[in-house]
Order: structure tokens, then C-alpha cells, then sequence
């Protein structure tokens, strides 16, 4: 599928105010010449706590990709417009590219340590709320943006964290379950754990209760081949923590497009 930030020209550059051009120059290689960029679909949940149906149908939750998906950047006869403007008003911090798991797990890893505030907000619900993905899930699921201030954010913060470094096909959320439901559709859902892929948890259950059965999800940082993994996770205790788990827990796992 055509993304909304393919074909980045020369040209396009040129027409770019001066902060977006400084940022264009700063990220080179991925925007000059890029072909072919998927953009980044919705999707994933969160709750480290089990999240019910009734809560998840209070919360505007959703997933899938947005309806306007397939515009194009670029439309016969039109001006050329902001590949980085567009990006931030997608609620990316840069166009949506292939990225290496390393970059994920590095922006993961730093914030390690930030906790809830008032109400139990964060950074990332103030940042998911202020998406255009957050009016389309919140109309998906029959509730509002204003739902989502103080819900359970553990997925919040995956999308968070995909939005800032543009990672590929990482989809984004605030429900675990849609989430994984469209890793699944896409053909990004396995059972082996790998460095950057979205882990979803039953703690329960584990794998047997399926995709339904999940409450929490979070990154791979290792497979400690010993039954455990490493992760890093959101609202986990409200906090982002580093955490030891056992994989017996582990519903599956999302793989984003990552190149390396």
C-alpha cells in the first residue's frame, strides 16, 4: 500500500518552511529519496492491570488504519507539501520508515522511570489524545477522546514510543486487543520473541487464552533463553519499568517492519 509520505523529492525539500527543512536535513537519508513508506497504522491497547470488555468499551479504544490511509502526500497537479508537517500532524515526530529494533528499544529504555501524575496521566495520554487517531478510535468504539485521560495507558506508551523514532507498520492503539488483532491481520504475529517485537500478555491464561484474553502489552528488549524475556513496559505499576517475564504469559508477539 502507498503511504501518505512517499516520494520525498528534491523539490518537495525546497518547499518546506525552515524548522521542517532543518529537521529534514537532520533526518537525510530517511526522507530525501524515500519510496514506498507505509504509513504508520493504529493500533494497540493497554492496561498492565486485566482490562474488562465493559472498560474497554468506556475507553475509546481502536485499531486498524485510519480511513484516510490511502491519500497520497502527493496528488497530480497539487503543491508539494510537508513531509515532516504532516508527519507531526499525524502525531509523528518524523514521516513513518523502516528503523532499526535498537532505535525502538533505545527510545523505550529512556523513559524508564516516568510515572503517573495527577489522575493518573501521563505524557503519553496527553500526546495520544492530541491525535488524529484518538477522534477515530474513540468514534470506532462509540466514546470520546476526553475517555481517554487517566485510562490505562501501557499501549498509549508503545504508540508513543513507535511515533517517535517512525517506526514502520508498528501499528498503534489504546486497546491491546485491537492491537494485536491487526498485528495478526497483517501478517505481523508469531510466537517467538525478537528484539523490538511487541509483546502482549495474559497473566493468567498465557498463550491458551487467545487475543481476547490480553491485558498488557510492552517491547522485547531479549529472549533470556531461559523461559524469560526482558521487556520494557508502560503502566506497569504506574510507571515505565524494565521488567524480567515469563514467556509462559506471553499471549504472542508483534513484529513491526524494522531493517535490522
Amino acid at each position: 500500500m502507498t503511504g501518505r509520505f512517499d516520494r520525498l523529492s528534491i523539490a518537495s525539500l525546497s518547499s518546506l518552511s525552515a524548522e521542517d527543512r532543518a529537521v529534514g536535513v537532520a533526518v537525510g537519508a530517511v526522507l530525501v529519496g524515500a519510496l514506498g513508506l507505509a504509513v504508520f497504522n493504529p493500533l494497540a491497547s493497554d492496561s498492565a492491570t486485566a482490562e474488562t470488555p465493559a472498560r474497554a468499551a468506556s475507553v475509546a479504544h481502536v485499531a486498524g488504519e485510519p480511513a484516510h490511509a490511502e491519500r497520497s502526500a502527493h496528488k497530480a497537479g497539487a503543491p508539494a507539501l510537508s513531509q515532516v508537517a504532516e508527519a507531526r500532524r499525524e502525531g509523528f515526530k518524523v514521516p513513518p520508515h523502516r528503523v532499526k529494533a535498537k532505535e525502538v528499544i533505545k527510545m523505550a529504555e529512556s523513559q524508564v522511570g516516568i510515572r503517573e501524575g495527577k489522575g493518573g496521566n501521563t505524557k503519553f495520554h496527553k500526546w495520544y489524545m492530541s491525535t488524529p487517531h484518538a477522534a477515530e478510535t474513540a468514534k470506532r468504539d462509540g466514546g470520546a477522546v476526553r475517555e481517554y485521560k487517566g485510562a490505562s495507558w501501557c499501549n498509549m506508551f508503545v504508540s508513543w514510543v513507535g511515533a517517535q523514532v517512525g517506526a514502520k507498520d508498528m501499528g498503534w492503539d489504546a486497546y491491546t486487543v485491537q492491537h494485536a488483532t491487526w498485528f495478526k491481520k497483517e501478517g505481523r504475529w508469531g510466537q517467538k520473541a525478537k528484539p523490538g517485537s511487541v509483546v502482549f500478555f495474559d497473566f493468567k491464561n498465557g498463550r491458551s487464552g487467545g487475543i481476547d484474553g490480553i491485558e498488557h502489552v510492552g517491547f522485547v528488549v531479549k529472549d533470556n533463553g531461559n523461559g524469560t524475556i526482558s521487556t520494557v513496559e508502560g503502566n506497569t505499576g504506574d510507571a515505565v519499568k524494565q521488567k524480567t517475564r515469563k514467556k509462559a504469559q506471553v499471549v504472542g508477539y508483534g513484529y513491526p517492519d524494522y531493517s535490522g
